[in-house]
């Protein structure tokens, strides 16, 4: 497995139109001197865990690993999802959802 990100704080998204497909919202902390950024993986194809980490694997190859206590975001990164969410009502008839944490991670694809 060859690891591409590993965000501070993560979320998976739920993206109805024709068809259904989930995305993994990745969000890191910056410092002083850089803010917080974001980052919308190619789409969840199969998701992987260990006792501490969860790994997303995307439609693209990357591999995000996602620290099972690190569900959530900053509120800068809920600002852009929250306008991510409006974009898709508004201009392309996609419903975004934000799953609960609460979701088994494991049986996502079978959702």
């Amino acid at each position: 497995m060859n690891i591409s990100e590993i965000p501070h704080r993560w979320l998976v998204v739920k993206l109805t139109n024709e068809e259904t497909f989930y995305k993994l919202f990745g969000s890191w902390m910056g410092g002083y001197l850089d803010g917080d950024r974001w980052k919308m993986n190619s789409g969840i194809v199969k998701v992987e865990e260990d006792d501490e980490h969860y790994y997303f694997y995307g439609h693209s190859g990357s591999v995000y690993k996602c620290h099972k206590k690190g569900y959530g975001s900053t509120s800068y990164t809920q600002s852009v999802l929250d306008g991510i969410i409006s974009h898709g009502k508004e201009k392309k008839n996609t419903i975004v959802e934000i799953l609960p944490e609460d979701t088994n991670w494991m049986k996502l694809l079978d959702l």
